[in-house]
């Protein structure tokens, strides 16, 4: 039967030390029955365990003994069974398809944060940290691996078909990172340039597949190895892409696992933001070889400085091996608008949480810890130079190697090396939560200009109206336009307001806060200093992570009530000349959450004729195919606007799509990868049953999992109610992989307003399935979010919040929070502005009158 879950039997043996006489040992141990356990303490009798008692709600067993048990080192023994289970968590089954079809099974683990106690019992806890030595007995014609090398491999005595497989003793280190997969793959090998062996392990027969992350991987090592100052510890490292796969990679030490669209490239079938993402994602896991797995957080509170450390040096290391991916733009995008957006909401946390039970632990990967921890550190190195902060860095890990550390004890570091109040500074932004909102008006004195700075927190409610007055040391740079790339002024504001004045400025200049968008705060500007600013967008004189900068903050400010919408739609008409992809990426996104708003009133039509008014001229100049020499960015910026139009019914975009589909299907001419998305969602958009039919046969016939997964994200495209209810089955049908339902129905709810009702209904009916599916991790949370988030009407908040009372989800709370703050922001923002943006889109239309 499908759910009889195959057990195992484990045996494991570890040296202890006793620290005071007992007679009791408490461990973690989740899932797991223990047969027998003894401990012999050094050169004695061993002593039997006479009683296991587990304590289920805290993964905790207590071993009893009959004796007390003295000071001093021992051997603790344990036999024990547990599941293989199927909940992507501890040690568990993924399930995969053979090149001949057949179905079979990994056996693969996955233990941060508190999984490793569904393996083995142990003490499950990142500053307990011991060696350790890994034997496997694996069926023979199986790979068996471990964050080690292999250093015997013998036949089992018991069954000719099985073999002992031995693994080097580890370096001291934390248990969440232990790691063992077995399992039939094929690999690619290369070493690195400081000797490193380096493995990519991909599905049997996809050899070629992980060509693109080994080179990745081949460069980033020594990459790090030198900005470090550190080498390497270990004596290889392996990338495994496994199939049934939660979180996006994990960092285990020597041995990194990835979904396989993670880590995977098919030169003729995959895209350019899937090369971009292999690369980023290889980029992160490799920076936790040593932040995180030499030099390990003291306890999840400080799980941000993982984290958050390797979200922002993983784009430094792209930038090193692809320049002209322009990364450091994108991040803006990526993550820094990210998490300004959740980090505005009363119901966010700072960035350093305290957290008790492991169910709370799930709940901070959240993007506080990874986005808002990545911009912090991003502002951070700005605020001390390159070299300074490598010379930190170094002294950190080499304080710390093999040991754990807490936040202060970075800053300290990094306080040494660069003469900075770096604590002072960074204690603001991480032991708070929020950020500010810098007001700044200018005044024209002779031939200097006299800023005034007013700091309050910024809330997506509005204005801030608390009793207490939260203040952040802020490193504010200020450019004008005589040289819109260089800082004119720089300084740290340390207080609620600050008056300074920039010397031999014209009036005509115009002035500019947060070059690069580098400081985590927004800013407002007066009505004549953004006026004056406007040209520079169109002339584009302006850097463009600065005009994306000034239009994210903008739309911020509108959404909040701050100012009109009205006023942010007519500066997005001014980026009529922009080339940029990132910044077309982050005005699409603004015009898509506008869009959704929208689609709750009777001219979301109107919406959809602006949308096309904006992308139709980038949209001509670009055409469907790449030009002579186009680059990386050329192939996203046509992807994201073809898209966009297509989905906003721009009729020659409709027409030319549906050609191509056409001949993609009837095998005339394949789509080239960068296209697929674009073309997919405009047919679906624009479909019926048969366009559904024939995409969920292209899904079925996809060889590669980012195939499969580019499908299933567009899905939700389609509009007819009995066709949506077919897509949200499918989502939980054998066809779909676990991990990727999410994205499945996350896309029904984000197609349209009816998909956005049904998907809900389908979570609410399904819950029970769902919620065992995903329990505790992270992928409930990013159900839920996708599920609501678009809603904009006070019942429906009163309806989430209380579904969620009767149907709890401990992992997932602060997100339900989250949610129902953000659809009673909605219903506010739509209350407050829709009938001026109606207007506009009507007197936009209406012929200039005559004079």
């Amino acid at each position: 039967m499908e759910n009889q879950l195959p057990h195992l039997q484990i045996g494991s043996v570890g040296s202890s030390w006793v620290k005071q006489a007992t007679n009791q040992i408490v461990m973690n141990c989740a899932d797991i029955d223990i047969i027998t356990a003894s401990y012999a303490p050094e050169g004695d009798e061993e002593v039997h365990a006479t009683g296991f008692n587990y304590q289920n709600e805290d993964e905790k067993v207590t071993l009893s003994f009959p004796s007390t048990l003295q000071k001093g080192t021992g051997t603790l023994k344990i036999d024990f069974v547990g599941e293989l289970n199927d909940k992507m968590k501890g040690f568990y089954r993924s399930k995969y398809t053979t090149p001949t079809g057949d179905t079979r099974y990994a056996a693969v683990t996955q233990f941060e944060a508190t999984d490793a106690r569904r393996a083995f019992p142990c003490w499950d806890e990142p500053a307990i940290k011991a060696t350790f030595d890994i034997s496997l007995v694996v069926p023979k014609d199986r790979v068996a691996l471990s964050n080690m090398n292999v250093i015997d491999r013998k036949p089992y005595p018991d069954d000719e078909n099985l073999v002992e497989v031995k693994f080097a003793r580890t370096p001291i280190m934390s248990t969440y990172l232990v790691a063992f997969v077995v399992g039939e793959y094929d690999f690619v090998e290369t070493r690195s340039l400081d000797g490193v062996l380096v493995r990519v392990y991909t599905p049997v027969g996809k050899a070629e597949q992980g060509k693109f992350a080994l080179e990745v991987a081949a460069k980033t090592l020594p990459f790090y190895k030198d900005y470090f100052n550190v080498p390497y510890p270990l004596p290889k490292i392996d990338l495994i892409a496994i199939a049934d796969f939660a979180a996006g990679a994990m960092e285990n030490w020597g041995l990194v696992t990835y979904r396989e669209t993670a880590l995977l490239i098919d030169p003729k079938n995959s895209c350019s933001s899937s090369r971009q993402w292999v690369a980023l994602v290889v980029g992160h896991e490799l920076a936790h070889q040593w932040f995180g797995n030499l030099v390990t957080m003291e306890w999840w509170t400080h799980l941000w400085l993982n984290e958050g450390f390797a979200s922002w040096i993983e784009y430094l290391c792209v930038d090193h091996c692809f320049p002209e991916y322009d990364i450091w733009t994108q991040f803006v995008s990526a993550d820094y608008t990210r998490a300004q957006e959740l980090d505005a909401l009363d119901n966010s946390h700072p960035i350093e949480v305290s957290v008790g039970h492991p169910a709370e632990v799930d709940e901070i990967f959240d993007a506080i810890s990874y986005s808002k921890g990545a911009s912090v550190i991003r502002m951070l190195h700005d605020y001390i130079g390159d070299e300074d902060f490598r010379k930190g860095m170094n002294l950190y890990l080499t304080k710390f190697q093999q040991k754990n550390a807490a936040t202060e004890d970075l800053w300290e570091s990094l306080e040494k090396a660069s003469g900075k109040p770096i604590a002072a500074v960074m204690n603001t932004w991480t032991k708070q939560m929020g950020f500010p909102l810098i007001y700044v008006e200018a005044e024209q004195q002779e031939e200097d200009k006299v800023l005034k700075l007013v700091q309050k927190k910024f809330c997506a409610s509005g204005p801030y109206t608390g009793e207490d007055f939260p203040m952040w040391m802020v490193p504010i740079s200020i450019c004008t336009s005589d040289d819109p790339t260089c800082a004119k002024m720089q300084i740290l504001m340390d207080k609620a307001e600050l008056t300074l004045v920039l010397k031999d400025i014209k009036p005509d200049q115009w002035v500019k806060l947060n070059l690069g968008t580098v400081g985590f705060y927004r800013t407002q500007y007066s009505p004549d200093m953004l006026e004056s600013l406007i040209p520079a967008i169109k002339d584009l004189s302006l850097p463009p992570v600065d005009r994306l900068g000034l239009q994210n903050d903008l739309f911020s400010l509108a959404r909040a009530g701050i100012i009109s919408t009205v006023e942010v739609l007519k500066v997005m008409e001014a980026f009529v000349n922009e080339p940029n992809y990132t910044v077309w990426s982050d005005l699409s996104c603004n015009l898509g959450i506008l869009s959704t708003l929208l689609s709750h009133t009777d001219f979301y039509e109107e919406i959809q004729v602006f949308v096309k008014d904006v992308f139709s001229p980038i949209g001509e100049r670009l055409g469907w195919d790449p030009k002579p020499g186009e680059g990386h960015l050329d192939a996203l910026l046509r992807g994201l606007v073809l898209g966009k139009l297509g989905k906003a019914g721009h009729k020659a975009t409709l027409e030319e799509a549906r050609r191509r589909f056409k001949d993609h299907v009837e095998g005339k001419h394949i789509l080239s990868a960068d296209l697929r998305s674009p073309v997919y969602v405009t047919i679906l958009k624009h479909g019926d049953s048969t366009t559904l039919d024939t995409m969920l046969k292209l899904h079925k016939q996809a060889d590669m999992q980012e195939e499969k997964n580019r499908i299933e994200r567009v899905l939700g495209a389609i509009s007819q109610p009995e066709l949506i209810q077919k897509v949200l089955t499918f989502a939980l049908s054998e066809e779909v992989r676990p991990q990727d339902t999410v994205s499945v129905i996350g896309g029904v709810a984000g197609g349209s307003k009816q998909g956005r009702k049904a998907a809900w209904k389908f979570v609410r009916d399904n819950w029970e399935e769902l919620y065992n599916r995903y329990q505790g991790g992270f992928l409930i949370s990013r159900l839920i979010k996708l599920t609501v988030d678009g809603f904009a009407n006070d019942k429906m908040a009163a309806e989430v919040k209380a579904f969620f009372e009767s149907h709890p989800a401990p992992s997932a709370e602060r997100t339900v929070q989250q949610c129902c703050e953000n659809i009673l922001l909605n219903a506010a923002w739509l209350k407050r502005d829709a009938e001026n943006i109606h207007q506009y889109f009507l007197q936009r239309k209406a012929p200039p009158a005559m004079v």
